[in-house]
């Protein structure tokens, strides 16, 4: 995602414990999982990468407990995670009725602004607010919506808004609107998107998620890209009932989260996702 190994470590690190706040757990430990040219790159790289991950662990409250390395020619660095939730209070990607409102937690675009760091369209000063985004852990918001009591939540990475979205209308049962006309996102993030800078994954996504999304075709080019758009520590999105909706987005603004309305689910047609281009009410 970047060149600094420091914050390569940090970005993976918080995007390997975002699987345990998206149900609103408690990370206990953390795994390393490494594969490094030892023969062709210092390991004062390795040793940058492995350090940024165990500061997030460390904040998140875990420990690491060990790791597997292979030598390999392509840097790669990830985590297994181990934590806890309460049976009764897991929130999970089932449970969204007709009538919630859709929060996301984070902006989207930092497929395409890594896109454009890569070809260096930009540099990563430039991009430094999705980079805090990334390193962002989605531990506040966790236990917001545990306190809310939201009835359904998934994070929000490489399937991009749409497909993860997809996925909790098909397992709640349930249709979703999601807003079309203005996705919050990273800035520059929409620049880079009329420019073509796009992710491959995003058109991977676009292929596969397509045919359940009505009204797809009145989005500007831009737009379709940014909701397709693959995250890498990506927000939550949550499910949440038109009574506990203030209280939820006062809540994340007031712990340094985003708290944007993005969308409501409707009752029909079951598994698919339909794009409208009225705005919904994010003040409610």
């Amino acid at each position: 995602m970047v060149d600094d190994p420091f914050l390569f470590g940090q970005i993976a690190a918080a995007n390997a414990l975002s699987d345990i706040y998206t149900i609103g757990g408690k990370p206990l430990t953390a795994l390393n999982l490494v594969s490094f040219p030892s023969c062709t790159l210092d390991n004062e790289i390795l040793a940058a990468i492995l350090l940024g991950g165990a500061e997030k662990v460390a904040e998140a409250g875990a420990v690491i407990v060990g790791g597997h390395s292979i030598e390999d020619a392509e840097p790669k660095y990830g985590l297994a995670v181990t934590g806890v939730v309460h049976p009764q209070r897991m929130v999970t990607s089932v449970g969204a009725r007709p009538g919630d409102f859709l929060v996301l937690t984070k902006p989207l675009g930092v497929g395409i602004l890594a896109t454009a760091l890569k070809g260096e369209l930009l540099t990563e000063t430039e991009i430094d607010t999705a980079l805090r985004g990334m390193v962002t852990l989605n531990a506040a918001a966790a236990r917001i919506m545990v306190e809310v009591g939201v009835h359904a939540s998934t994070d929000v990475t490489g399937f991009g808004l749409i497909g993860h979205a997809l996925e909790m209308a098909e397992a709640s049962g349930v249709g979703l609107a999601i807003d079309g006309n203005d996705p919050p996102t990273y800035p520059h993030t929409l620049e880079m998107a009329e420019m073509g800078i796009i992710p491959g994954g995003s058109h991977r996504n676009r292929l596969f998620y397509l045919p359940r999304v009505d009204g797809a075709e009145k989005l500007k080019p831009e737009i379709r890209d940014i909701l397709f758009d693959p995250q890498t520590s990506g927000g939550l999105l949550m499910a949440v009932s038109p009574a506990q909706l203030t209280e939820l987005t006062d809540k994340l603004r007031a712990a340094g989260a985003g708290a944007f309305v993005i969308g409501a689910v409707e009752e029909k047609p079951v598994a698919r996702l339909r794009i409208v281009q009225t705005p919904f009410d994010r003040n409610r």
